[in-house]
């Protein structure tokens, strides 16, 4: 560990009194001690309040040697309900340790000698795509009793039949308790079933079988009020009341809970755990608009009647082990790599907690579905069921959970180095899904929130912009977005063809190529339009027409302009592996051409001017300007007959944002502003050219290490991980975008995900163990 890494540890444990450090708990990863408070304040773009999330779920203790001697609630909060429990745990001694898809909580009681560990477990396990899809999670408990006899402990796991939602007191809800043996196992625990009119669901609170150990439960109670009697229950014997009948359902304006414990003995200096999971059955789900029913992906493996969830919570307690093994294989040769810093390790895989966290779905495909758009291959189109999407489903994240559009992709661009790394067959799904929208065509005329001008919500042979609204039908229509008209957008056709060629070779899935390839030639050919000089190279509009929605860009630029010679070059080498010889000469002379203009309008000696326009600010150097040979490094190319860019000038380009973004910026411990001024001062042309944005700087960072300027491309990630996760107070919620000043925008955010496009160029270092096959794409 570095000595920024013992540093930043020191600070968020600095309030943790104990020196128990738990049980099993790893020394990678992100820990933080519950009483820790963050100095710096973080304030949200236009100081729009955050609201935070209805705690569901309390976990209580009791400590018993004859009789009990100690119960309390594990949770520092004091609520006005439920005032009959012990609440107001010392957070002092209490510490949460996260290397996801895992996690530890440590909680030490000194006045007992006793330390607790919870871990969780869920199973997001790369090339799995059948647990992976599991609505369930497991908490092993490991007591260590310290002192010289034997103590019996009780855990008690209480949740409400609910989400937090209104609807949780529409009426009509109720709890049943269930056993089920299977294979010599068994496991108990309460149903909670929420009828809703919409999506219900049943929720399962489950404890495994073990000997010597009791499993008890209260079927229902209210969580409102003192609950002075359940508490009293535990306090007894360490057991609860176990009714056998099913709850009646509840009143409207009522709210109902249920409440399981296991009680074991732990033996005087040892140790003894017992194991709870939580699982959440809603097989059927339809989005705001109601006019499709889709099966979520598990229900091939458990149906769809709404009845698994005792199954689920059976599978969960007794594979979880299984998982376990899978989670470290995959993550050992990273933990243990000696040339990568502490903090590394901890974002790239507690990033990932957004592939499941991010309104996340992934669905079974309709035997009616038509993903081609009407356009089939012999057309030039796409089958109306590919056999990957049939097999492997539909799966869809939003943009971010404050701006909710499903698949948004100029964002994905970044984001999916995530899934075409660890879940290839999801990231193809994603893109049969955009192939299939391109050539749909959607008239409905719609006013654009920038300009005031109306246009249609989706035009044939362009790219969406997402696959639609959770609040209307995903998939059916797209384009939820309303402040321009991307149909004229510049980079959303060409982050296709850059996906497209990048995920064929890191998956080498000739079917996929060809069934892309069609869909390519379309939206090039599109795309050529926004070349109207014929030099070979587009030109922005004059507005801000692409990702970077509030900043301004003139004629050719360098994001949108590298884009396109990149897109131009993946074109001639996808034509060269199909055997398309007139398409190859058509896009190499394009290519040439647009080299030569790119490097004769853009280049100034030292970086790539932000645009041509000749506006005062044209200048600018730009953290993303080489997002184009970004992506020919990540696909196998930028050398020989495949280069768009001289190795030197992207080199010279890297070093001037490094300079300039990076160290010039908030001290050097920020990441890379997104424009800078080649003066040293942010440009502040826009509200997005002086902000930081995540997703942006892990992608630099990427290429920084393509280049061989490894040290450069850590030390600029690097700030954007310590701000969030160690200063701001924004871990598992990393925003979209902040300023120096601490403002931040979109919270919980697609495209930090990028930061897999460091591990892969990292594996592709020069004397590297070069991964296998499997970790970097196929299955």
């Amino acid at each position: 560990m570095d000595l920024n890494d013992s540093t930043s540890l020191a600070e968020l444990m600095s309030r943790y009194v104990s020196t128990e450090t738990g049980f099993g708990v790893p020394k990678d990863g992100w820990r933080i001690c519950l009483a820790h408070e963050f100095k710096e304040k973080r304030k949200p773009f236009q100081a729009k309040d955050v609201s935070l999330a209805n705690m569901i779920e309390h976990v209580s203790l009791g400590v018993r040697g004859g009789q009990t001697v100690y119960q309390q609630v594990l949770s520092m909060e004091r609520p006005p309900t439920l005032q009959g429990w012990n609440w107001g745990y010392c957070g002092e001694y209490a510490f949460y340790h996260a290397l996801y898809p895992r996690a530890w909580t440590v909680y030490h009681l000194p006045g007992q000698n006793v330390t607790l560990t919870c871990r969780q477990v869920s199973p997001v396990i790369p090339h799995d795509y059948k647990d992976s899809s599991l609505p369930v999670a497991v908490f092993v408990w490991d007591i260590e009793n310290k002192n010289d006899y034997a103590l019996d402990v009780s855990i008690m796991f209480t949740m409400v039949n609910g989400s937090g939602h209104k609807d949780d007191k529409s009426g009509g809800h109720w709890n049943e308790p269930f056993h089920l043996e299977k294979d010599e196992e068994s496991v108990s625990g309460v149903l909670l079933h929420h009828q809703t009119p919409v999506n219900p669901y049943t929720m399962c609170i489950a404890a495994r079988e073990k000997s010597g150990q009791e499993i008890s439960h209260q079927t229902a109670f209210s969580p409102k009020g003192t609950c002075s009697a359940l508490w009293s229950d535990l306090l007894t014997d360490g057991r609860l009341d176990s009714p056998k009948d099913s709850s009646p359902p509840t009143q409207k304006g009522e709210e109902v809970a249920a409440a399981l414990a296991v009680s074991c003995s732990v033996p005087a200096n040892s140790h003894n755990n017992v194991e709870f999971s939580l699982a959440w059955d809603m097989p059927k789900i339809t989005f705001g608009s109601r006019e499709r029913i889709y099966l979520r992906r598990y229900t091939r493996y458990y149906g769809s009647k709404g009845d698994a969830a005792p199954s689920l919570s059976h599978y969960a307690l007794t594979h979880y082990s299984k998982w376990e093994e899978s989670i470290i294989e995959w993550q050992r040769p990273i933990l243990q790599d000696g040339t990568l810093p502490a903090w590394y390790k901890s974002a790239l895989f507690n990033e990932l907690y957004f592939v499941v966290d991010g309104g996340t779905v992934w669905v079974e495909l309709p035997e009616d579905a038509d993903i081609s758009g009407g356009l089939r291959p012999e057309d030039g189109g796409l089958p109306a069921q590919p056999e990957l999407v049939k097999e492997y489903g539909r799966f869809a994240y939003l943009e971010g959970q404050e701006y909710r559009m499903y698949n948004t992709y100029d964002v994905h661009f970044y984001a999916s180095f995530a899934l075409i790394m660890l879940w290839p067959k999801l990231a193809l799904s994603v893109q049969y899904d955009i192939a299939g929208s391109v050539v749909q065509h959607d008239p409905t005329e719609r006013l654009n929130l920038m300009n005031g001008r109306y246009s249609p919500v989706k035009t044939r042979g362009v790219v969406p912009h997402d696959i639609g609204d959770p609040d209307d039908e995903p998939w059916v229509r797209a384009n939820a977005y309303l402040i321009h008209d991307t149909a004229d957008w510049k980079d959303l056709n060409l982050k296709f063809v850059l996906q497209v060629y990048r995920d064929y070779y890191l998956t080498q899935d000739e079917q996929y190529l060809k069934d892309m390839w069609p869909i390519c030639q379309t939206v090039m050919e599109t795309e050529l339009k926004f070349d109207k000089d014929g030099d070979g190279l587009i030109e922005n509009s004059g507005y801000a027409d692409q990702t970077y929605d509030g900043w301004k860009v003139t004629g050719p630029s360098a994001y949108c302009g590298g884009l396109w010679l990149a897109s131009v070059c993946m074109m001639c080498k996808m034509a060269h592996v199909l055997n398309c010889d007139s398409v190859y000469e058509r896009y190499r002379d394009i290519l040439d051409r647009g080299k030569a203009a790119f490097d004769k309008l853009l280049w100034n000696g030292k970086y790539y001017n932000y645009d041509s326009s000749g506006r005062s600010l044209s200048n600018s150097v730009m953290s993303d300007q080489c997002a184009g040979q970004w992506f020919l490094r990540a696909s196998g190319l930028g050398d020989n007959d495949y280069q768009a860019f001289p190795k030197e000038k992207i080199c010279s380009a890297l070093k001037s944002v490094f300079d300039l973004n990076v160290l010039s910026f908030a001290d050097g411990q920020m990441g890379a502003v997104n424009g800078m001024r080649p003066e040293g001062v942010p440009d502040r042309s826009s509200v997005q050219s002086d902000e930081v944005w995540v997703g942006v700087v892990y992608g630099l960072a990427a290429t920084m290490i393509h280049e061989g300027m490894t040290e450069e491309g850590m030390r600029t990630a690097e700030g954007c991980y310590r701000a969030v996760w160690e200063r701001m107070g924004m871990a598992f919620q990393t925003p979209e975008a902040y300023c120096e000043k601490g403002i931040y925008r979109s919270l919980a955010y697609m495209r930090p995900l990028s930061i897999w496009a460091m591990q892969l160029a990292l594996n592709n270092r020069p004397n590297h163990s070069k991964t296998t096959d499997k970790d970097v794409g196929q299955d």
